[in-house]
């Protein structure tokens, strides 16, 4: 994790050789955020995530209680990206594949290399996308018919694809070009009004949820405070 003077955070995600990714510190305020990173969940430890799971000796409806409340914290571990006020671009290179679909899908801008692929791996181990997959990635791409496929097949999704269908914005040769780009496109957004760009942010993930209607009402109430 860098935080560059220009006010970005520069956050590489790697993969553990345990665990697919890593928390890090979080930083007071930086003014636009770019994630790089390879997020592979090549193989996914069901015996250490279950284990966090369960109660000893409690009964089935406890358990099944325990189960939802740590769901929904791992969702929010997604969520908060979304949440963020700064934008938040995220470089893709190489796998990006069950865990790190869901983290892109929640962040504002992506960019890939020419290598990248793209994977709703969960069928294959016998459960659903449950941290946001399922719920971002047909508003994102905009083709519901694609992203069931995607999600029921578990196939490979390649860079021009994804490109194609609106996953990502951008295709680069390599890591290097990939994470300069996201670092140029971060810059140029930091150079404008924060207060612009945040309420901006605001108001579009707002509106895609709600009308028209509800979000031109949502805006006004951020509008009248930075205007003089």
């Amino acid at each position: 994790m860098e935080l560059h003077d220009s006010g970005l955070l520069a956050l590489l995600v790697k993969r553990h050789s345990r665990h697919p990714g890593r928390a890090a510190e979080p930083v007071r305020d930086p003014t636009a955020a770019a994630v790089t990173g390879r997020y592979h969940r090549k193989r996914m430890d069901l015996g250490d995530m279950m284990g966090s799971l369960l109660i000893d000796g409690a009964d089935t409806a406890m358990k099944a209680l325990k189960k939802t409340t740590n769901i929904r914290q791992f969702q929010e571990t997604f969520s908060v990206i979304e949440k963020c006020p700064k934008p938040v671009i995220a470089a893709v290179h190489s796998a990006c594949v069950g865990g790190g679909v869901d983290l892109i899908t929640a962040c504002d801008i992506r960019l890939c290399t020419q290598d990248a692929w793209f994977q709703i791996k969960q069928v294959d181990i016998g459960l659903p996308a449950d941290v946001g997959t399922l719920q971002r990635l047909p508003k994102v791409i905009g083709n519901d018919s694609l992203a069931r496929e995607l999600a029921f097949t578990g196939r490979r999704l390649k860079a021009e694809e994804a490109k194609q269908m609106g996953l990502v914005s951008g295709i680069y040769p390599d890591r290097e070009a990939v994470l300069e780009a996201a670092l140029d496109l971060a810059t140029t957004i930091a150079s404008k009004s924060p207060i612009a760009v945040q309420v901006t942010k605001i108001s579009m993930v707002y509106s895609r949820d709600h009308s028209v209607k509800e979000g031109l009402g949502h805006v006004v109430s951020y509008v009248v405070c930075c205007k003089p």
